[in-house]
């Protein structure tokens, strides 16, 4: 029983790292039908976000508890700055934002190179994330990893409470369910795509904050988690905060079942088959989006 419930934490807590990728992404894929290839490289910013704050903050739990608005900040006025620079232009061409954002995403890599260098870097945890608690009937749980689990279900519910509660939300709602009718009804959909891929850019900035605490950081490390983070928003379905949260739940707890009896490399294409299985049945994913569209 211990090492069933052993692994289905290390499960839980991976799906905690793929929903925190993935949660900006379908935010932003799900409204404006842009398949963003730089949502890695902002991911990556927030990541150099600790690092650069640590070296002017020598406290790492202080750097830590700083970086998370900062990242927000940082890699949602990338995002900004990519919309109003390019995306906004490419509307309705979904291949031509993926070729764009990829252009710019190794851009930003080689920008990253130039400022920090090539090799990885090594940010420090604070001392309170770097134990283990231990659990009655030997269950250990990597302190780490509980910060992420409940960084990702904060990022989940306040969005959700934005969405739900909020002016903006509704608006972003109205747009994903009929652009051209929120648009004839008055809604400024420019700016609401603007606010939205802040949001969006500024949730993968928290996630690369998230990212320092399990591995080294680098130019590249974008470019490693961009396609897990599209398959989590395309099997749970494009534009569903609810899919989303259960596929990188679900995806997670079979990749570390599957580990467990194999080895990570043979899990990695057990799960990819999974999905691949999945779409061929499902193709438009867990959840879709119901509107009063004809088309």
């Amino acid at each position: 029983m211990t090492l069933v419930l052993s692994q289905l934490f290390t499960g839980i807590s991976i799906g905690a790292v793929l929903l925190l990728i993935a949660l900006g992404l379908s935010l932003t894929f799900g409204q404006m039908n842009v398949i963003n290839m730089a949502h890695g490289e902002f991911i990556m910013a927030g990541a150099y976000t600790v690092y650069v704050l640590q070296q002017v903050i020598t406290s790492a739990g202080a750097s830590l508890i700083v970086a998370l608005p900062i990242a927000f900040a940082v890699a949602g006025a990338m995002g900004v700055l990519l919309e109003f620079l390019l995306i906004r232009r490419l509307y309705g061409r979904p291949l031509d934002t993926l070729l764009v954002t990829w252009g710019v995403a190794l851009i930003l890599q080689q920008a990253a190179r130039d400022i920090f260098g090539a090799p990885n870097v090594q940010t420090r945890a604070p001392d309170l994330l770097t134990g283990s608690i231990h659990l009655p009937g030997g269950l250990v749980i990597a302190s780490s990893r509980v910060f992420i689990l409940v960084l990702a279900l904060t990022a989940v519910a306040a969005l959700t409470l934005v969405l739900k509660t909020t002016s903006l939300g509704r608006r972003i709602r109205a747009v994903v369910q009929n652009r051209d009718l929120a648009a004839v009804s008055g809604l400024a959909t420019g700016r609401v795509d603007r606010l939205t891929f802040f949001i969006g850019s500024g949730l993968a900035g928290i996630a690369g904050v998230a990212l320092t605490l399990i591995g080294p950081i680098g130019p590249a490390m974008g470019t490693n988690i961009i396609v897990n983070a599209f398959l989590v928003v395309v099997v749970g379905g494009i534009g569903q905060l609810k899919g989303t949260v259960i596929v990188a739940f679900a995806l997670g707890i079979l990749q570390s079942m599957v580990e467990y009896t194999t080895t990570v490399s043979v899990a990695s294409v057990i799960v990819f088959i999974v999905i691949v299985a999945f779409l061929q049945w499902r193709p438009q994913g867990l959840f879709t989006l119901r509107t009063r569209s004809l088309a």
